[in-house]
């Protein structure tokens, strides 16, 4: 029986068909193309907590993608297993011409899709990547010498510079055929292991009136003055070409933390090391002293710091936390108790609905000291001094504290001047 000729797209951190430009590439070949999706057995089974919004929220982009596909007579092709299985399994069905995703820069998907290459190239199948999830691509910035920035600044510099219009222009595809198929129904949760959550999916929305006064209102916590896009941006509901694009129209400040995402991401690409060790190597000889006790009330929010303590809560009961938030309670991990970054990027990516692996460990290197242009070590922040300045009035830390002010409420873990002291005198014994 002869096989249909299709070219494959798999999607995997770009669950949209709209401005989608490995989509938009495979569709432009003229040829029906297979839309593939794979739940990775190799990443699903790390995930201990069957409560996990993030795959339920995966499932329902799937499934909003799978109902648009129907009304063009195809459905999207759901698979869990070992994704060079399944692609093993699929070349036997199908007289595939050419395979087309978006690139990714995680070491373990580079690895991943490294194999897949290699097994399509020995039976002479392309196996395309096309640069999607960011503005400009691994190589496409580069300092003079040819090296990678390790400075934000220079590098924000280089890439607004060199940005054109045509770099966020939409990947929309005027034609195109999809490999015409009966639709089917996309896996339930259970199969794959996972439970429904509280999480309802809506498709991501551009705000003006957020976005406007970014820069005002960003650090009140209290306040929904951010646009809470992180977990669209991590699994591509919404491309950053349009976000780009939007900045530029309303906010430059919102703007920059668009570049500060790619800024780690060529990070993580250029230094994969980091995955697991200090970006600065001498941030490794510093001696924490990784307090188990106290590392579980920071996790649990009973620190004695309201504002750490309402965004730890708020982690763990929602999956979010904000910014200015994440910020303070990583910094009081690594200097107040000095617990290993490690420790709490690992929490955090257990949690956060919107993980990113480059954004998570960038920025708790940056707190921790250790990363490339991060705060310098003797920078400590004061969280109560942060709460004033940014939950004056206490209205987050009562949302997320209901015992606040009783003796219910624990007093503070450590002094904070004694915390500064005592990360000060080991930070620089470490680094001298």
């Amino acid at each position: 029986m002869e096989k249909n000729k299709v070219v494959v797209f798999w999607f995997r951190r770009d669950l949209r068909l709209e401005d989608n430009a490995g989509l938009s590439r495979a569709l432009a070949t003229g040829l029906p193309v297979l839309p593939v999706f794979i739940f990775d057995e190799n990443i699903l089974q790390q995930l201990e907590d069957k409560f996990d919004r993030r795959v339920d929220y995966i499932h329902q982009a799937l499934d909003g993608i799978n109902n648009k596909l129907k009304g063009v007579g195809a459905t999207l092709n759901i698979f869990y297993g070992s994704p060079l299985t399944i692609y093993q399994t699929l070349y036997e069905q199908y007289n595939i011409q050419e395979i087309y995703c978006n690139r990714d820069y995680e070491p373990k998907a580079i690895q991943r899709d490294r194999a897949i290459f290699d097994f399509f190239k020995t039976v002479g199948i392309p196996f395309k990547a096309v640069k999607d999830q960011v503005i400009f691509d691994k190589n496409e910035l580069l300092k003079n010498d040819g090296t990678p920035y390790t400075v934000y600044t220079p590098y924000a510099r280089k890439w607004r510079e060199k940005l054109t219009p045509e770099d966020y222009q939409s990947k929309n595809y005027k034609t195109g055929l999809f490999f015409q198929q009966a639709y089917l129904p996309i896996i339930a949760l259970e199969k794959i292991g996972f439970k429904k959550t509280d999480l309802s999916f809506e498709p991501p929305k551009l705000s003006a009136a957020i976005i406007d006064s970014y820069d005002k209102y960003r650090d009140y916590p209290a306040l929904a003055a951010t646009t809470n896009l992180g977990i669209a941006l991590r699994f591509g509901t919404i491309s950053i070409r349009q976000c780009v694009a939007f900045a530029r129209q309303h906010n430059e400040l919102w703007l920059s933390e668009l570049i500060w995402r790619e800024f780690f991401m060529q990070i993580l690409y250029h230094f994969p090391n980091v995955v697991s060790e200090s970006f600065k190597k001498k941030y490794d000889s510093i001696q924490w002293r990784n307090n188990e006790t106290e590392f579980e009330r920071w996790c649990q929010g009973r620190t004695g710091y309201p504002l750490v303590d309402a965004g730890m809560r708020q982690l763990n009961k929602t999956g979010y936390m904000h910014n200015r938030v994440r910020m303070v309670a990583a910094s009081f991990l690594c200097k107040h108790l000095l617990i290993d970054w490690r420790w709490g990027e690992a929490y955090f990516a257990q949690k956060l609905n919107d993980y990113d692996l480059s954004a998570n460990n960038g920025n708790w290197q940056w707190a921790a000291g250790s990363g490339c242009d991060a705060a310098p070590y003797f920078r400590v922040f004061n969280p109560t001094i942060q709460a004033e300045k940014f939950d004056k009035k206490h209205e987050y830390s009562q949302q997320w504290i209901p015992e606040l002010g009783t003796s219910d409420y624990p007093e503070p873990i450590i002094a904070h001047a004694l915390a500064r002291d005592r990360a000060l005198k080991t930070y620089a014994a470490a680094l001298k």
